[in-house]
């Protein structure tokens, strides 16, 4: 990100701000979820928000409550993993 001294006038490279991807993989997330049978505290002990533990379950066609119940498991095909 390139922005603007107030002072001088010049130009200045400014790198690292924002936040760093938070990339986790589906099977820990589905495994935490199936430990915890609730998504606030799957989110509080994997450190991370309850909107994402929605985000990486739908990018996998999964729900919460699939997982909790047992409906969905882990296959090679439904978590999208190379056998």
């Amino acid at each position: 990100m390139k922005v603007q001294c107030h002072h001088c006038g010049q130009i200045i490279v400014i790198q690292g701000l924002g936040r760093k991807p938070f990339d986790m993989p589906v099977t820990k997330v589905y495994d935490a979820l199936r430990f915890c049978q609730s998504v606030p505290a799957t989110a509080e002990k994997l450190g991370c928000s309850r909107a994402y533990i929605y985000k990486v379950l739908k990018a996998n066609g999964l729900t919460p409550a699939d997982v909790i119940k047992g409906l969905a498991t882990k296959s090679n095909t439904l978590l999208n993993i190379e056998g």
